[in-house]
């Protein structure tokens, strides 16, 4: 018989069905209800405590319920929670100065929004509006946000969901090293073909191109990413054009790839980029986000513009004191050290299975390719398993890529050796059972069909009204 808390459980998802849209995508076959978290740890609504792997998409970066921020948070709602940039707030102004000293960008004035997408939003209205053209470069597998405006530089179908855009994109080659028809190159020779993909895709367009939007590392695209310099060599090509360089650094930034503050700092042979987006971790969870640009840039607007929500009294708040945390305790360090030690155990699951194709990323910002067992080809319902299991073993990850078959593991950035140590053997156990269900899936596939030769062939089925689809499963939520 169900428990009270588990029919509470169905009576919520039953009431989450009824009112919000289909499309809202959640996870696992019974969607879980999380009610409070600590460090790297969230519990559900039954009780149930899991380590923490995906904060809530990358977002809680530093650790859930930090008490240097909800100290903040709480100091400042008892002040005042809302003012709007129409008022100086000292808090904004602080963080700015802060956000354009680490950002590398010369001269740089900052933009406080709600969000990813928003701050996508806003770099592209600076682009095409300083440059006077509405032609924009993506990277393909790309994902920029679940606006009208950012859908349409989105590079990954199966976040795309209408082909209509103010914008006329031109895609580019560069967003994925390991597949697609320059894989088997060399590094070198990989960057050199893109650029040359580039070169001619530049020969093509029909007037002036505003900018190249790229995350440096692709976040729902599952974590891939070219060769370091990639985007250096891009840009050598774009100042010979004027193009300006936009880098989405809504998941790559403050620290987490270890070995740069910024991804693009991976790519910086040829100078810093002219505008720079980020959210997601700089709030800890606070709907946070903005824009960097050169002053030239940022003030090429000639229309009046406030935020109503951007930069709050609450949200800057918090975010200091999230920042300020990751500073002075050196997460970037940490993720690089952690993240190291967790992706050497991840290759060595690897090495034993079937269904792992690759493991990529660094840092804490480390994706899992997933294929049908012994084959190159890409197995969503291998992750769909894996996600499955890992739950069960009391791990929270997360699933990307345009076939949504790459696992996603992005734990906050005070990951502790013990904490890395734990969650790799329950993703190693998660995957174990993964391959054994697919294996036990083909054998079974097998015998049918072998069973089933020499028969007469049935009658055909009739045809029946088609199953409403349901969404792809991936993240379900913009950033």
């Amino acid at each position: 018989m169900a428990t009270a808390t588990q029919s509470a459980h169905a009576a919520l998802y039953a009431r989450h069905q009824a009112v919000l849209p289909d499309w809202l995508a959640t996870y696992y076959a019974r969607p879980i209800e999380l009610t409070h978290g600590e460090g790297r740890h969230v519990w559900d609504a039954e009780g149930r405590r899991y380590l923490d792997f995906f904060g809530g998409i990358l977002t809680t970066m530093t650790a859930h319920a930090l008490p240097e921020v909800t100290a903040a948070v709480t100091e400042q709602a008892g002040k005042i929670l809302h003012t709007s940039t129409l008022y100086l707030s000292r808090q904004a102004v602080e963080l700015a100065e802060r956000i354009a000293h680490l950002s590398g960008i010369p001269d740089a004035r900052v933009f406080f929004t709600t969000s990813g997408t928003e701050a996508n939003d806003t770099a592209l209205l600076l682009a095409t509006t300083y440059r006077r053209s509405n032609q924009v470069l993506a990277l393909r597998n790309s994902y920029h946000g679940r606006s009208f405006t950012s859908i349409g530089i989105t590079g990954n179908s199966a976040w795309s969901p209408t082909s209509l855009s103010p914008l006329q994109t031109l895609y580019v080659h560069g967003g994925v090293r390991t597949r697609g028809p320059y894989a088997h190159l060399t590094d070198a020779e990989f960057t050199a073909a893109c650029v040359e993909d580039l070169e001619d895709l530049l020969g093509q367009a029909n007037g002036t191109i505003a900018a190249l939007i790229a995350e440096p590392v692709q976040g729902v695209g599952g974590f891939t990413s070219g060769p370091d310099g990639l985007l250096a060599a891009f840009k050598r090509v774009l100042d010979r054009h004027g193009i300006l360089w936009i880098t989405d650094e809504v998941q790559t930034g403050w620290g987490r790839t270890g070995d740069h503050f910024w991804g693009w700092q991976a790519h910086d042979q040829a100078g810093p980029p002219d505008i720079l987006t980020f959210a997601k971790g700089i709030g800890n969870g606070l709907s946070m986000g903005g824009v960097v640009a050169r002053a030239e840039v940022m003030n090429c607007l000639d229309a009046n513009s406030i935020s109503t929500f951007g930069g709050s009294p609450i949200t800057t708040a918090g975010a200091l004191a999230n920042l300020a945390y990751l500073l002075d305790h050196d997460l970037q360090g940490n993720a690089r050290r952690v993240g190291g030690l967790l992706k050497s155990r991840l290759d060595a699951v690897a090495a034993r299975s079937t269904i792992v194709r690759e493991v990529r990323g660094r840092g804490l910002m480390l994706g899992v390719e997933l294929v049908e067992p012994g084959t190159d080809v890409p197995s969503p319902a291998a992750a769909s398993l894996v996600l499955e299991a890992a739950r069960e073993h009391g791990l929270l990850i997360g699933k990307g890529g345009r076939a949504g078959n790459a696992l996603r593991i992005a734990p906050p950035l005070t990951l502790t050796v013990a904490e890395a140590e734990q969650g790799a053997d329950a993703l190693s156990a998660a995957l174990s059972a993964a391959q054994a269900e697919l294996e036990r899936q083909s054998a079974q596939g097998s015998s049918a069909q072998g069973s089933s030769a020499g028969r007469e062939p049935s009658a055909p089925p009739q045809p029946s009204a088609p199953a409403k689809s349901a969404p792809p499963v991936q993240e379900g939520a913009a950033q």
